[in-house]
């Protein structure tokens, strides 16, 4: 491409006499775009599933004519170097004008290497070990022939009867914000004008508001004012884009009742006039089909026309633009000059890839080999899991156990190993990885007896529990006799000292399309527990999940109960926390709740006329509140044990007061009161007390991960500037409102210290 460019600018020397200003980029893709057809400018909007790994309802395995017809500009879901240059080698040799093509995957919590899932990662509040998850996922895929993933998912999500929060980072915008930034670094790296050849394009996802959708249930309606969104949905998007996301896709729900796909108030008033965002927007699965079902427009040709003129400029696998852009430029319907912008967006994309360059860089041979799933990303990976992993509870400290005596591994998620990895693992290879009984034995041994039994189904049903075995291949955990499989368990825990038991979800009950009615333990897993719990025996609850799920019964009679997050190296990094050679650290970044009806469920929730405190007892009448269950969750949005203690401080500020342009400072002592060392995540939530519109009773606004050894103290320090203080007002102007603030600092948002400054 050098060459090239070089070439360019010595003819336009030749012919006006000076050197051309214009961006080297902006004359080859104006060169190549004064050769293209129509239909070949079409052709870059189309993208196309390979067929070797499908995400959606349609594939099509024959599409190496497309390509070679340069009817074709991205294909996604296809792995393997060999398949991947096969292809490219299409579209770079036989047809006509040469243009490779952008291979785009799933790669949502990493390749081959897989990281807890992202509500997992996000449990960790360690931005730069999420950065380098993802950072790792890039070297492994773009070595892959991946040079495009569809990650990170941003959305908000205050209701866990969705299944995809397993795909975000939870409830909060502040941290959902931060948690995007390193992600679309990590992928990216720091320059999103030119990528090295083991870094790959993020897509940001799903734009906007998906994880919205009433009752929880997936693809349904969303409806919300512009003051909510601006103020709770929106910012982890915005702070994607400004990181330098190359993509955005477009939601499946609709936007002011219009579908995402073609809003144009969203893709180009919000998107690219409000936010400057320069990259390119691709569709979600066949979303322009889904259109009709919308009651947009009966038809493909008119639906295609409306996405293409609001914003949207590639078209994932619905052939809608291929099959119909052509016709509408003949009727009027669109105008070429709205195809030359969406192809530009495309071509752009490709050359800040550096695939004009060397169509080949993503899928080289010699790159393949030995660079993924190596030791060091395993290690990386296992120390990640193992920061991901919340300890909800832990009566007596029965956590960590000694390795000695008998120990028995009950539960339907014990001895799997397709399910160890979580959903979204599209590029999983199981026979890799260790299944938890396998992790537990190596830290073991030899030191202790492990005795091991699935002793229930995973659900009631067997079809039931066949279908959540649908995520790419994985194998359906045995259906097996109730009454025997529970006496097996009870056998194995009367010979034990204490027991594991390996529950909750497996992978593909969480994530696209997996929707629950009840987030509570399924029905045989919670009567398992009741039985063994009838023992006496002392009870370790693993709750596998890609949810806040309700946990209240097991809370209240089981004595301690880890949250778990799936990852290829959970078996090990599992072991790890149970047997106290890591000390758990993990922090919720959603609220679980007391019970499925309170969702949804949120901490920075507003206020009523009418409030009832989350902690208040008791019911009370003509206020806002149950009759049957407090207000507030379970396991409040923050909050995660460790194997020591912390103690806060009372809070010191550096003024009461603050100037609308100034800032103040808020100081806090934080000592480790325990016997062990350990990270603490120090939390600062404000609230501002009285505004032109109602606001949260508490936000996230800053955060501190410090280790503190046995003993030690550290001072933590948080500067509170204008911008955290700010809000958008009823005329969606970003204000900052003088008046009086509550700040709260704590180890989670429930338990916190709280002064109070005023704004002047």
């Amino acid at each position: 491409m050098k060459r090239i460019q070089t070439a360019l600018a010595a003819l336009a020397f030749l012919v006006t006499g000076c050197t051309t200003e214009k961006n080297p980029m902006d004359v080859f893709i104006n060169d190549l775009m004064s050769k293209m057809t129509l239909q070949e400018k079409i052709g870059q909007l189309n993208q196309q599933v390979a067929g070797e790994i499908v995400t959606g309802s349609a594939q099509d395995t024959k599409i190496g004519h497309l390509v070679e017809e340069g009817k074709i500009g991205s294909v996604l879901n296809i792995k393997g170097v060999d398949n991947i240059r096969a292809l490219q080698q299409i579209a770079v040799e036989k047809s006509r004008l040469g243009i490779p093509i952008i291979v785009g995957m799933d790669v949502i919590h990493g390749f081959e290497t897989q990281f807890p899932i992202p509500l997992g990662l996000a449990a960790t509040w360690d931005l730069e070990g999420i950065q380098q998850s993802a950072r790792i996922a890039a070297q492994e895929a773009s070595a892959n022939g991946v040079a495009w993933t569809f990650s990170p998912m941003v959305d908000i999500c205050i209701d866990s009867r969705w299944g995809r929060q397993a795909e975000g980072a939870g409830e909060d915008p502040f941290l959902g914000s931060r948690i995007a930034e390193a992600m679309v670094t990590g992928y990216q790296g720091t320059d999103p004008n030119t990528f090295a050849e083991d870094e790959i394009m993020a897509c940001v996802k799903h734009f906007a508001l998906y994880g919205a959708a009433e009752a929880g249930r997936d693809y349904n309606t969303v409806d919300m004012s512009r003051l909510r969104m601006y103020n709770q949905y929106l910012p982890p998007y915005k702070a994607a884009i400004e990181a330098g996301a190359g993509s955005v896709m477009s939601s499946f729900n609709i936007v002011d009742g219009q579908p995402s796909t073609a809003n144009h108030w969203l893709l180009t008033d919000l998107l690219r006039k409000e936010w400057n965002f320069g990259g390119f927007v691709v569709t979600d699965y066949a979303s322009i089909d889904e259109m009709v079902k919308h009651g947009i427009y009966p038809d493909k040709q008119h639906n295609a026309a409306m996405a293409l003129k609001a914003g949207t400029d590639m078209d994932m696998v619905a052939r809608a633009f291929l099959e119909t852009l052509e016709q509408s430029v003949k009727e009027g319907l669109v105008k070429e000059s709205e195809i030359d912008q969406a192809c530009r967006r495309v071509l752009e994309a490709k050359y800040r890839l550096g695939l004009f360059d060397d169509p080949y860089r993503y899928c080289k041979p010699e790159r393949a080999v030995g660079s993924t799933y190596t030791k060091e990303y395993r290690r990386v990976a296992r120390q990640l899991t193992a920061e991901s992993l919340v300890l909800l509870k832990n009566e007596n400290n029965l956590l960590p156990l000694e390795k000695k005596g008998t120990i028995a591994l009950i539960g339907p998620l014990a001895e799997t190993r397709t399910d160890i990895s979580g959903s979204w693992a599209v590029s999983q290879t199981p026979e890799k990885y260790s299944t938890l009984r396998e992790g537990l034995d190596r830290a073991l041994e030899g030191k202790a007896i492990l005795l091991c039994t699935q002793g229930c189904n995973l659900l009631n049903d067997a079809e039931a529990q066949k279908i959540t075995a649908k995520g790419h291949g994985n194998e359906p955990i045995p259906y097996v006799n109730k009454q025997e499989a529970c006496q097996q368990a009870l056998s194995v825990a009367r010979q034990a000292d204490v027991i594991i038991c390996a529950m909750g979800e497996n992978a593909w009950m969480n994530g696209e399309g997996t929707s629950r009615a009840s987030v509570e333990m399924p029905e045989p897993q919670q009567e398992l527990l009741k039985a063994l719990k009838q023992t006496g025996k002392p009870i370790v609850l693993l709750n596998f999940a890609g949810r806040a799920t309700a946990l209240k019964w097991e809370s209240e009679n089981i004595q301690s109960i880890l949250q778990c997050w799936y990852g290829s190296e959970s078996g090990d990094a599992i072991a790890d926390v149970i047997f106290g050679d890591f000390n758990p650290q993990g922090k919720l970044t959603v609220s679980m709740p007391q019970c499925t009806g309170q969702l949804p469920l949120y901490y920075n929730h507003l206020n009523t006329g009418r409030p009832v405190a989350d902690d208040a007892k008791g019911y009370r009448i003509f206020a806002s509140n149950y009759i049957d269950v407090r207000n507030g969750a379970l396991y409040p949005f923050g909050y995660g044990l460790s194997y020591t203690t912390y103690t806060y401080s009372d809070i010191q500020l550096s003024h009461t007061e603050m100037p609308v342009s100034g800032n103040i400072t808020a100081s806090i002592i934080v000592q480790n009161t325990g016997k062990r060392p350990g990270y603490e995540i120090v939390q600062l939530y404000l609230r501002d007390k009285f505004a032109s519109i109602s606001r949260p009773v508490k936000e996230l606004k800053g955060f501190r991960r410090i280790h503190l050894n046995a003993g030690e103290s550290k001072t933590v320090t948080f500067e509170i500037t204008p911008e955290l203080l700010k809000f958008y007002n009823n005329n969606l102007q970003h204000v900052i409102e003088p008046g009086e603030f509550d700040l709260m600092i704590g180890p989670n948002s429930r338990d916190v210290k709280t002064v109070t400054f005023n704004v002047k």
